[in-house]
């Protein structure tokens, strides 16, 4: 009686597994799931979890994809890697082509036809004149003039160079200028600004001086309105800060200086074709001043340091001042009619 009785168990054990009682698997159902149920979806009716088919629709992990679209996506891969090899191949011949161009022109050109020299070039654009006016409004500062000669003739040849359709190399035109008060630096930017503006460098060639007052605000969005202001007012021509490191605080995080930096650096990055920066200051302090941020140094492309005056210097300067006031007091006498009480007040010429 008892193996009577674990023979039928079996048999209906078999007979609820067998594939007419299961149900049929829908359409694109590719999952096993596990799920918990009572005698019908366990063996032998355990109550315990069974094997049932389930569904991938909504499963998120679960992605399917067209053997087409994979062959698309590989053939716009394929078309992109083609197209940017052209590219490459493209530029490189240009580049070949372009060398040869300028490789004729210098064979073409005539061993002895002249090209003229730099002061040649300067003569006939006027800025032999203004480095004259300069040897002449400056004594001494015999480094600085010829530093600004150099400047001058390194521009020159890089007209004459695109002139001939020539590569050229010219640095950046932003300026630092390094000394003690007084040696000649607004001077020298107003001349530099005539002679870039003579040669096609910028187009008024205006200097405009500023300071952290001129540049910083007092209070949260102040700064940038004021700098900005300068900057207008530069465009064009020079923007001359004198004592920039003051536009720095380290000690400071929260100092608004630091917004005025940020735009200038801005400045003269995507404006140097229309403005020319020029910061001022002592050496050391300036040098300070770039250690803080190196990217201000390496936007300033020409460095003029001005030494004090030598005691010869300074009594050449005094000689100079003296025969100015004398030209305006003999001016001013000439002018005032005879008789004038002006005439008994001035002080005597010697």
């Amino acid at each position: 009686r008892m193996a009577l009785s674990i023979c039928a168990a079996f048999a209906t054990g078999a007979a609820a597994l067998s594939p007419a009682a299961l149900p049929a698997p829908a359409a694109g159902r590719a999952a096993v799931c596990m799920q918990g149920g009572g005698a019908a979806a366990g063996i032998g009716g355990s109550g315990g979890p069974g094997l049932q088919w389930g569904g991938v629709e909504n499963d998120p992990n679960f992605k399917t994809a067209k053997l087409s679209d994979k062959l698309k996506e590989a053939d716009i891969e394929r078309r992109l890697e083609s197209e940017a090899i052209a590219a490459r191949e493209e530029a490189v011949q240009r580049a070949r082509e372009e060398r040869a161009r300028k490789v004729a022109l210098l064979t073409q050109i005539p061993d002895d036809v002249k090209a003229g020299t730099v002061d040649d070039f300067m003569y006939k654009e006027g800025v032999k004149d203004i480095l004259e006016k300069l040897d002449y409004d400056l004594i001494g500062l015999k480094p600085v003039k010829q530093r600004v000669r150099e400047i001058a003739s390194l521009l020159v040849v890089d007209k004459m160079r695109l002139k001939l359709g020539l590569e050229t190399s010219v640095p950046s035109l932003h300026m630092g200028f390094t000394g003690a008060p007084g040696t000649g630096k607004t001077t020298v930017a107003l001349r530099m600004g005539q002679i870039l503006q003579r040669m096609g460098y910028c187009r008024t060639g205006h200097v405009v001086v500023a300071t952290r007052d001129d540049l910083v605000g007092q209070y949260v969005g102040h700064t940038a309105p004021k700098t900005k202001e300068m900057v207008k007012k530069a465009m064009g021509g020079i923007l001359l800060v004198d004592e920039a490191y003051y536009l720095y605080n380290a000690a400071n995080d929260r100092d608004y200086g630091q917004e005025s930096v940020e735009i200038l650096l801005n400045v003269m990055e995507n404006n140097k074709e229309d403005i020319i920066v020029v910061l001022a200051g002592y050496k050391d302090k300036m040098d300070a001043f770039y250690g803080f941020i190196p990217g201000m140094a390496s936007r300033i492309g020409n460095h003029i340091e001005f030494p004090d005056y030598e005691d010869e210097e300074l009594v050449e300067i005094g000689k100079v001042l003296r025969r100015r006031e004398q030209a305006q007091l003999l001016s001013a006498l000439l002018s005032a009619p005879l008789g004038s009480s002006r005439l008994l007040s001035a002080p005597p010429l010697g």
